[in-house]
Protein backbone atom coordinates (compact mmCIF):
# COMPACT_ATOMS: atom_id res chain seq x y z
CA UNK A 1 0.00 0.00 0.00
CA UNK A 2 2.85 2.40 0.80
CA UNK A 3 4.13 2.54 -2.78
CA UNK A 4 0.69 3.06 -4.37
CA UNK A 5 -0.50 5.56 -1.82
CA UNK A 6 -0.94 9.21 -2.78
CA UNK A 7 1.29 10.84 -0.16
CA UNK A 8 0.64 14.51 -1.04
CA UNK A 9 -2.75 15.98 -0.30
CA UNK A 10 -4.42 18.35 -2.75
CA UNK A 11 -4.36 21.31 -0.35
CA UNK A 12 -2.75 24.56 -1.50
CA UNK A 13 0.63 25.14 0.18
CA UNK A 14 0.68 28.66 1.59
CA UNK A 15 4.40 29.00 2.39
CA UNK A 16 6.39 31.82 0.83
CA UNK A 17 7.98 30.99 -2.56
CA UNK A 18 11.47 29.60 -1.92
CA UNK A 19 10.76 28.65 1.72
CA UNK A 20 12.96 25.89 3.13
CA UNK A 21 9.84 24.11 4.34
CA UNK A 22 9.22 22.88 0.79
CA UNK A 23 12.44 20.88 0.97
CA UNK A 24 11.46 19.36 4.31
CA UNK A 25 8.02 18.42 3.00
CA UNK A 26 9.43 16.76 -0.11
CA UNK A 27 12.13 14.93 1.83
CA UNK A 28 9.62 13.54 4.31
CA UNK A 29 7.22 12.34 1.63
CA UNK A 30 10.09 10.55 -0.15
CA UNK A 31 11.30 9.05 3.15
CA UNK A 32 7.87 7.70 4.12
CA UNK A 33 7.33 6.30 0.65
CA UNK A 34 10.71 4.55 0.59
CA UNK A 35 10.23 3.15 4.09
CA UNK A 36 7.12 1.36 2.82
CA UNK A 37 5.12 2.19 5.92
CA UNK A 38 1.37 1.79 6.14
CA UNK A 39 0.08 5.39 5.93
CA UNK A 40 -2.84 4.42 8.17
CA UNK A 41 -0.35 3.80 10.97
CA UNK A 42 1.56 7.09 10.65
CA UNK A 43 0.69 10.18 12.69
CA UNK A 44 2.24 13.61 12.07
CA UNK A 45 1.82 16.07 14.94
CA UNK A 46 2.63 19.78 14.91
CA UNK A 47 2.28 22.91 17.01
CA UNK A 48 1.84 26.43 15.66
CA UNK A 49 3.92 28.20 13.02
CA UNK A 50 4.81 28.01 9.35
CA UNK A 51 6.35 24.57 9.88
CA UNK A 52 3.25 23.28 11.59
CA UNK A 53 1.20 23.34 8.39
CA UNK A 54 2.91 20.09 7.36
CA UNK A 55 0.18 17.72 8.66
CA UNK A 56 -2.19 19.32 6.14
CA UNK A 57 0.06 18.46 3.20
CA UNK A 58 0.94 14.79 3.83
CA UNK A 59 -1.80 12.22 3.36
CA UNK A 60 -1.51 10.40 6.69
CA UNK A 61 -3.10 10.94 10.09
CA UNK A 62 -2.39 14.52 11.14
CA UNK A 63 -2.87 16.48 14.35
CA UNK A 64 -2.38 20.27 14.31
CA UNK A 65 -2.15 21.22 17.98
CA UNK A 66 -1.17 24.17 20.20
CA UNK A 67 1.94 26.34 20.26
CA UNK A 68 4.77 24.34 21.84
CA UNK A 69 2.53 21.38 22.67
CA UNK A 70 3.13 19.07 19.73
CA UNK A 71 5.35 16.74 21.76
CA UNK A 72 2.94 16.03 24.64
CA UNK A 73 0.15 15.35 22.13
CA UNK A 74 2.49 12.97 20.30
CA UNK A 75 3.52 11.33 23.56
CA UNK A 76 -0.12 10.57 24.40
CA UNK A 77 -0.75 9.19 20.90
CA UNK A 78 2.30 6.92 21.01
CA UNK A 79 1.61 5.63 24.52
CA UNK A 80 -2.01 4.94 23.62
CA UNK A 81 -0.94 2.90 20.58
CA UNK A 82 2.79 2.02 20.50
CA UNK A 83 2.42 0.41 17.06
CA UNK A 84 2.02 3.83 15.41
CA UNK A 85 4.87 5.75 13.76
CA UNK A 86 4.71 9.23 15.28
CA UNK A 87 6.57 12.25 13.89
CA UNK A 88 6.54 15.76 15.40
CA UNK A 89 7.16 18.91 13.36
CA UNK A 90 7.77 22.35 14.84
CA UNK A 91 9.79 25.49 14.37
CA UNK A 92 12.71 26.51 16.56
CA UNK A 93 10.46 29.07 18.24
CA UNK A 94 7.82 26.43 18.89
CA UNK A 95 9.96 23.52 20.10
CA UNK A 96 12.89 25.44 21.65
CA UNK A 97 10.88 28.32 23.12
CA UNK A 98 7.51 27.65 24.70
CA UNK A 99 7.90 23.91 24.03
CA UNK A 100 11.41 23.45 25.45
CA UNK A 101 10.27 21.65 28.62
CA UNK A 102 8.46 19.02 26.56
CA UNK A 103 11.47 18.60 24.27
CA UNK A 104 13.73 17.83 27.24
CA UNK A 105 11.17 15.48 28.81
CA UNK A 106 10.89 13.41 25.63
CA UNK A 107 14.65 12.91 25.55
CA UNK A 108 14.87 11.56 29.08
CA UNK A 109 11.91 9.25 28.51
CA UNK A 110 13.29 7.84 25.24
CA UNK A 111 9.83 7.32 23.77
CA UNK A 112 9.97 6.09 20.17
CA UNK A 113 9.08 9.40 18.47
CA UNK A 114 10.89 11.45 15.81
CA UNK A 115 11.07 15.23 16.32
CA UNK A 116 11.93 17.44 13.33
CA UNK A 117 12.89 21.05 14.11
CA UNK A 118 12.48 23.60 11.31
CA UNK A 119 15.33 25.87 12.37
CA UNK A 120 15.36 29.28 10.66
CA UNK A 121 16.32 31.65 13.50
CA UNK A 122 13.10 33.67 13.39
CA UNK A 123 9.41 33.48 14.21
CA UNK A 124 8.30 33.43 10.59
CA UNK A 125 4.54 33.29 11.12
CA UNK A 126 4.49 36.39 13.35
CA UNK A 127 6.71 38.57 11.16
CA UNK A 128 10.31 37.73 11.93
CA UNK A 129 11.04 38.24 15.62
CA UNK A 130 14.26 36.64 16.91
CA UNK A 131 13.77 32.98 17.80
CA UNK A 132 15.78 30.96 20.35
CA UNK A 133 18.39 29.91 17.74
CA UNK A 134 19.32 33.42 16.56
CA UNK A 135 22.68 34.41 18.13
CA UNK A 136 23.04 37.52 20.26
CA UNK A 137 24.13 40.60 18.35
CA UNK A 138 22.63 39.63 14.99
CA UNK A 139 20.08 41.89 13.35
CA UNK A 140 17.86 40.35 10.70
CA UNK A 141 15.80 42.53 8.36
CA UNK A 142 12.68 42.30 10.56
CA UNK A 143 14.42 43.45 13.77
CA UNK A 144 14.73 47.13 14.68
CA UNK A 145 17.78 46.38 16.86
CA UNK A 146 20.27 43.48 17.18
CA UNK A 147 19.09 40.46 19.16
CA UNK A 148 20.02 40.79 22.86
CA UNK A 149 19.60 37.11 23.86
CA UNK A 150 22.01 34.21 23.49
CA UNK A 151 21.17 31.37 21.14
CA UNK A 152 20.19 27.81 22.01
CA UNK A 153 22.10 24.96 20.40
CA UNK A 154 19.52 22.24 19.50
CA UNK A 155 22.15 19.51 19.15
CA UNK A 156 23.61 20.28 22.58
CA UNK A 157 20.14 20.33 24.15
CA UNK A 158 19.36 16.93 22.62
CA UNK A 159 22.63 15.45 23.87
CA UNK A 160 22.03 16.76 27.38
CA UNK A 161 18.42 15.58 27.41
CA UNK A 162 19.15 11.96 26.52
CA UNK A 163 17.95 11.62 22.93
CA UNK A 164 19.28 8.37 21.51
CA UNK A 165 19.36 9.57 17.88
CA UNK A 166 20.56 13.11 17.12
CA UNK A 167 21.15 14.54 13.67
CA UNK A 168 21.21 17.74 11.63
CA UNK A 169 20.37 18.23 7.98
CA UNK A 170 19.69 21.01 5.50
CA UNK A 171 16.32 21.75 3.93
CA UNK A 172 17.66 22.19 0.40
CA UNK A 173 19.69 18.98 0.41
CA UNK A 174 16.60 16.85 -0.02
CA UNK A 175 18.46 13.60 -0.64
CA UNK A 176 20.50 13.95 2.55
CA UNK A 177 17.47 14.99 4.63
CA UNK A 178 15.41 12.11 3.25
CA UNK A 179 18.03 9.59 4.38
CA UNK A 180 18.31 11.21 7.81
CA UNK A 181 14.52 11.06 8.27
CA UNK A 182 14.46 7.39 7.25
CA UNK A 183 17.21 6.57 9.70
CA UNK A 184 15.50 8.52 12.50
CA UNK A 185 12.13 6.84 11.95
CA UNK A 186 13.72 3.38 11.93
CA UNK A 187 15.64 4.14 15.13
CA UNK A 188 14.15 2.60 18.26
CA UNK A 189 13.91 5.51 20.69
CA UNK A 190 13.66 9.28 20.81
CA UNK A 191 15.10 10.91 17.68
CA UNK A 192 15.75 14.59 17.01
CA UNK A 193 16.61 16.17 13.66
CA UNK A 194 17.69 19.81 13.56
CA UNK A 195 16.94 21.00 10.01
CA UNK A 196 18.62 24.21 8.84
CA UNK A 197 15.70 25.84 7.03
CA UNK A 198 16.29 29.26 5.42
CA UNK A 199 13.46 31.76 5.84
CA UNK A 200 13.59 33.75 2.61
CA UNK A 201 11.22 36.44 3.90
CA UNK A 202 12.59 37.45 7.30
CA UNK A 203 16.10 36.04 7.80
CA UNK A 204 18.58 37.73 5.45
CA UNK A 205 21.60 36.34 7.38
CA UNK A 206 21.10 32.57 7.40
CA UNK A 207 20.36 32.34 3.70
CA UNK A 208 20.80 29.54 1.21
CA UNK A 209 24.13 31.03 0.10
CA UNK A 210 25.28 31.34 3.73
CA UNK A 211 24.67 27.67 4.47
CA UNK A 212 25.92 26.25 1.20
CA UNK A 213 29.27 28.03 1.63
CA UNK A 214 29.75 26.44 5.06
CA UNK A 215 27.95 23.11 5.30
CA UNK A 216 29.89 19.87 5.20
CA UNK A 217 28.58 16.32 5.65
CA UNK A 218 29.92 14.34 8.59
CA UNK A 219 29.19 11.01 6.94
CA UNK A 220 31.57 11.79 4.08
CA UNK A 221 34.46 11.34 6.54
CA UNK A 222 35.06 7.59 6.60
CA UNK A 223 36.51 7.90 10.11
CA UNK A 224 33.30 9.39 11.52
CA UNK A 225 31.20 6.83 13.39
CA UNK A 226 28.43 8.23 15.64
CA UNK A 227 26.91 4.85 16.57
CA UNK A 228 27.40 3.32 20.01
CA UNK A 229 28.67 -0.18 19.20
CA UNK A 230 28.45 -1.76 22.65
CA UNK A 231 26.51 -0.84 25.82
CA UNK A 232 29.54 0.03 27.95
CA UNK A 233 30.01 3.29 29.85
CA UNK A 234 33.35 3.87 28.12
CA UNK A 235 31.88 3.48 24.63
CA UNK A 236 28.92 5.74 25.37
CA UNK A 237 31.19 8.39 26.90
CA UNK A 238 33.48 8.31 23.89
CA UNK A 239 30.65 8.74 21.40
CA UNK A 240 29.09 11.52 23.45
CA UNK A 241 32.43 13.34 23.68
CA UNK A 242 32.92 13.35 19.92
CA UNK A 243 29.30 14.44 19.40
CA UNK A 244 29.78 17.38 21.77
CA UNK A 245 32.82 18.56 19.82
CA UNK A 246 30.87 18.58 16.55
CA UNK A 247 27.80 20.12 18.22
CA UNK A 248 29.88 23.16 19.20
CA UNK A 249 31.15 23.68 15.65
CA UNK A 250 29.40 26.65 14.06
CA UNK A 251 30.79 29.43 11.91
CA UNK A 252 33.03 28.94 8.91
CA UNK A 253 32.15 25.23 8.94
CA UNK A 254 28.78 23.76 9.87
CA UNK A 255 28.43 19.97 10.14
CA UNK A 256 25.32 18.07 9.06
CA UNK A 257 24.69 14.38 9.49
CA UNK A 258 24.21 12.02 12.43
CA UNK A 259 25.93 13.21 15.61
CA UNK A 260 24.97 10.38 17.97
CA UNK A 261 23.05 7.10 17.86
CA UNK A 262 22.62 4.70 20.77
CA UNK A 263 20.46 1.60 20.13
CA UNK A 264 20.98 0.13 23.59
CA UNK A 265 18.82 2.38 25.79
CA UNK A 266 15.40 0.80 26.52
CA UNK A 267 12.47 2.82 25.23
CA UNK A 268 9.69 4.06 27.48
CA UNK A 269 7.35 1.53 25.86
CA UNK A 270 9.73 -1.27 26.84
CA UNK A 271 9.98 0.04 30.39
CA UNK A 272 6.20 0.14 30.70
CA UNK A 273 5.93 -3.39 29.28
CA UNK A 274 8.32 -4.66 31.94
CA UNK A 275 5.92 -3.35 34.58
CA UNK A 276 2.66 -4.09 32.75
CA UNK A 277 3.03 -7.23 30.57
CA UNK A 278 -0.39 -6.64 28.95
CA UNK A 279 0.60 -3.21 27.63
CA UNK A 280 1.91 -4.20 24.18
CA UNK A 281 -0.84 -6.70 23.48
CA UNK A 282 -3.68 -4.53 24.71
CA UNK A 283 -2.62 -0.87 24.77
CA UNK A 284 -5.20 1.77 25.76
CA UNK A 285 -6.11 2.60 22.15
CA UNK A 286 -7.29 -0.98 21.55
CA UNK A 287 -9.39 -1.20 24.68
CA UNK A 288 -13.17 -1.07 24.52
CA UNK A 289 -14.27 2.09 26.33
CA UNK A 290 -18.00 2.23 25.55
CA UNK A 291 -20.92 -0.08 24.83
CA UNK A 292 -23.15 -0.15 21.76
CA UNK A 293 -25.09 2.84 23.08
CA UNK A 294 -21.95 4.93 23.46
CA UNK A 295 -22.06 4.72 27.25
CA UNK A 296 -18.60 4.65 28.89
CA UNK A 297 -17.44 1.41 30.42
CA UNK A 298 -14.27 0.17 32.10
CA UNK A 299 -13.27 -3.27 30.90
CA UNK A 300 -11.41 -5.78 33.00
CA UNK A 301 -8.32 -5.30 30.80
CA UNK A 302 -8.25 -1.52 31.32
CA UNK A 303 -8.81 -2.03 35.03
CA UNK A 304 -5.92 -4.48 35.18
CA UNK A 305 -3.57 -2.07 33.40
CA UNK A 306 -4.53 1.02 35.40
CA UNK A 307 -4.71 -0.62 38.81
CA UNK A 308 -2.28 -3.51 38.47
CA UNK A 309 -0.10 -2.57 41.46
CA UNK A 310 -3.10 -2.10 43.73
CA UNK A 311 -4.55 -5.48 42.65
CA UNK A 312 -1.25 -7.19 43.43
CA UNK A 313 -1.10 -5.58 46.88
CA UNK A 314 -4.65 -6.67 47.69
CA UNK A 315 -3.96 -10.22 46.53
CA UNK A 316 -0.79 -10.43 48.61
CA UNK A 317 -2.66 -9.14 51.65
CA UNK A 318 -5.25 -11.90 51.37
CA UNK A 319 -2.61 -14.54 50.77
CA UNK A 320 -0.81 -13.56 53.93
Amino acid sequence: MGNKHKWRTDLWIDWCPGCGNFGILNAEILALKELGLDPRKIVIVSGIGCSSRIPHYINVNGVHTLHGRGIPFALGIKLANPELTVIVHGGDGDLLGIGMGHLVALGRRNLDITVIIHNNGVYGLTKGQASPTLPRGLKTKALTKPNIQDAINPIAIALASGYTFIARSYAFNIRHLKEIIKRAVKHRGSALIDVLQPCVTYNDIYTRDYYEERIYILDQDTAWDPVVREPSEEEVARKLDQAWVKAMEWGDRIPIGVFYENPYIPTLEERISSEIPEYREKPPALQKICNEKGEPIITRDIFKILFRDKIIRVRNRYKS
